[in-house]
C-alpha cells in the first residue's frame, strides 16, 4: 500500500509539473481500488496550485469529491461561496438539488465523481476567463484520465464547450449524447442544464427530470473504440542515379 501511495504521489507530481511519469498508464491506474490512491496523491499536488491569479484569492483548491471508481462524472463551471469554503464541489443549493436529481434515478452523490472546470473560485462567482480555463484544464483532463468514467455529463455552457471542444452552447446540445475521446479513452459525453438553472427558471426543473432520467441506459450503454484509421501503402518509387543529374 504505501508504495502504491509513494508511486501515484511522484507520478502526480510530474504530471503538475508537466513531465510525463513513468508508469501513466499502468494496470495500478486502471485497477479498480487503487484509482483514488492515484486521484488522492494528484488531488495533494493540485492543492498548492499557482497557474492563474485565482490562487490569490481563494480559500482553498476545490478539487473534487465522490467515487474515484464512478461510471458517472459530472462537470461543473467553478466552486462558489460555499464550495470555497468547504472545498467541497457542489454543497450549495444547486447541490442540493443535484443530489435531488440523482436520487430521482436511484443514485446517490457517493456514486458518482462530481468536478469542476476550474478548482478555484472566480471573484464575485463571475463566468471563468480564459486564460484561467487555460491555465486549469490539465487538471481536469488528469482527473478523467484517472477516474476512467463511462458517462461524462457536463453542466452549463463551460465545461460542455471545453469537453466537447466546440462553441455549441448548453440550450441546443443539451440532453444529446456524443462518442468523444477524454483522458486516452472513449467516453459519452452528455450535456445537461447546471442546476442552477433550475433555481432561477422554475421550468427548467423538468426539463433536467427528463435529461436526468437518460443517465443510468447511459451509464449501460458501450462506446464503440475509435474507427481504424487505413493508410493505403505507397508505391516504392524506382531509385535514382544521381550521376544523371
Amino acid at each position: 500500500m504505501a508504495a502504491a501511495v509513494a508511486a501515484a504521489a511522484a507520478a502526480a507530481a510530474a504530471t503538475s509539473a508537466g513531465r510525463p511519469a513513468e508508469g501513466l498508464h499502468s494496470s495500478r491506474v486502471d485497477d479498480p481500488g487503487s484509482r483514488s490512491l492515484w486521484l488522492a496523491a494528484f488531488a495533494d499536488q493540485v492543492a498548492g496550485c499557482t497557474k492563474c491569479a485565482l490562487a490569490q484569492g481563494r480559500t482553498q483548491v476545490v478539487f473534487g469529491s465522490g467515487n474515484a471508481d464512478a461510471d458517472l462524472m459530472f462537470v461543473g463551471e467553478a466552486p462558489g461561496f460555499h464550495e470555497d469554503k468547504q472545498g467541497v464541489p457542489f454543497v450549495g443549493a444547486a447541490g442540493k438539488l443535484l443530489e435531488q436529481l440523482l436520487g430521482g434515478i436511484g443514485l446517490a452523490r457517493d456514486d458518482v465523481y462530481i468536478a469542476n472546470v476550474l478548482k478555484c473560485r472566480p471573484p464575485g462567482n463571475r463566468d471563468p476567463m480564459p486564460e484561467e480555463i487555460e491555465a486549469c484544464e490539465s487538471h481536469l483532463w488528469r482527473q478523467i484520465e484517472l477516474i476512467q468514467p463511462r458517462v461524462v455529463a457536463t453542466l452549463g455552457n463551460f465545461a460542455t464547450k471545453l469537453l466537447s471542444g466546440k462553441p455549441t452552447g448548453i440550450t441546443r446540445v443539451h440532453g444529446q449524447e456524443q462518442e468523444v475521446t477524454l483522458g486516452g479513452r472513449r467516453v459519452l459525453l452528455y450535456p445537461i442544464y447546471h442546476p442552477a438553472a433550475a433555481l432561477y427558471t422554475p421550468r427548467m426543473l423538468e426539463v433536467l427530470k427528463d435529461d436526468f432520467a437518460r443517465l443510468p441506459e447511459l451509464m449501460g450503454r458501450k462506446v464503440a473504440p475509435p474507427a481504424p484509421v487505413y493508410v493505403a501503402p505507397v508505391a516504392a518509387e524506382p531509385a535514382v542515379q544521381l550521376g544523371l543529374f
